[in-house]
């Protein structure tokens, strides 16, 4: 079987326009479920990756406005929190459907760090997004009570932005594979993998940061030679003048093409600039790789070259 990395967005873990709640959260996975259980039934043998950046913004919220009554944990424990409760989420929503397909195949959550370099240059430019959206006079009031770095999110709202350091390892590698190996499918790197650094020792200790859920699943899908990463996100294809009047779909994009097009501006920070980058580190890494970017629904067709942007070297 092909094996392929999926790097789910937001909208496969919360839908817009209702609550965040845990029951909320569980009921759009199990729709979210339904898709990769298609996916895997096609033949696939699949590793999971998520994002974050909604739930992890509010364990930080929870814990600051409880800080009177206990104290408050730092950014990489939210994190690891985060992937404890998603993960559950996924593995209770995916096994429920996998069950009712007849597929006896277990899902399992691995706690991962990432290790990332202490001195990237990314820690001084804060511009990973987290937590809800905001208008621009609340943004304002919240940098300047609570001396978060503010920035306006690709024209849907403003957010807080935290610092988004390359990935560089993943400590939990071996365990993923092993999981592999074993017909496990296995959800790790969840948010992009808990930051943490190597002291002198070899020791690792988390940092406060959010690696980019994209660029760390890519990270993952070379280290288990992946042959395909597929990023999944809220449309169907990549675009050029994205919102105007001319936006453009597109379906094949060559490594050079897009490099032209990340030259110009045409991909969001912090939205679908990580997703074309991902791709980009992914399919040049080794010759005969694809990376696809498009939305949940069109995952199957996607991977069958009917939909999608399948970006190429």
């Amino acid at each position: 079987m092909n094996r392929i990395v999926i790097a789910l967005g937001g909208n496969a873990l919360q839908e817009a326009g209702k609550p965040a709640t845990a029951e909320s959260q569980l009921e759009v996975v199990e729709k979210t479920s339904e898709y990769i259980a298609d996916i895997i039934e096609s033949g696939y043998n699949v590793v999971l990756a998520h994002g974050n950046g909604p739930q992890v913004g509010r364990i930080v919220i929870q814990n600051e406005y409880a800080a009177s009554q206990t104290p408050a944990m730092p950014f990489d424990v939210c994190g690891a929190m985060s992937q404890g409760y998603i993960g559950y989420h996924m593995q209770q929503g995916l096994e429920k459907v996998l069950r009712a397909r007849g597929n006896k195949k277990r899902v399992v959550t691995v706690v991962t760090q990432v290790v990332v370099d202490k001195d990237d240059p990314k820690f001084k430019n804060p511009s990973k997004p987290i937590g809800p959206f905001y208008n621009e006079e609340t943004a304002k009031q919240l940098a300047e009570e609570k001396g978060y770095t503010m920035k306006e999110d690709a024209g849907r709202g403003w957010r807080r932005v935290v610092a988004s350091p390359m990935p560089v390892e993943i400590v939990e590698l071996d365990a993923v594979k092993c999981l592999i190996d074993g017909g496990f499918i296995p959800i790790t790197v969840g948010g992009g993998g808990i930051p943490v650094i190597k002291d002198e020792h070899g020791n690792y200790i988390g940092t406060a940061a959010v690696i980019d859920k994209d660029l760390a699943s890519e990270k993952l899908a070379e280290d288990i030679d992946a042959d395909a990463l597929v990023i999944l996100t809220a449309v169907e294809n990549v675009c050029v003048n994205f919102g105007k009047p001319d936006q453009r779909k597109l379906t094949e994009l060559t490594v050079a093409e897009a490099k032209e097009y990340i030259a110009e501006g045409q991909f969001a920070p912090g939205s679908m600039l990580p997703k074309v980058e991902a791709a980009i580190r992914f399919v040049t890494g080794k010759p005969g790789r694809r990376a696809i970017i498009t939305s949940l629904d069109k995952a199957v067709e996607a991977l069958e070259g009917r939909a999608g942007t399948t970006v190429i070297g």
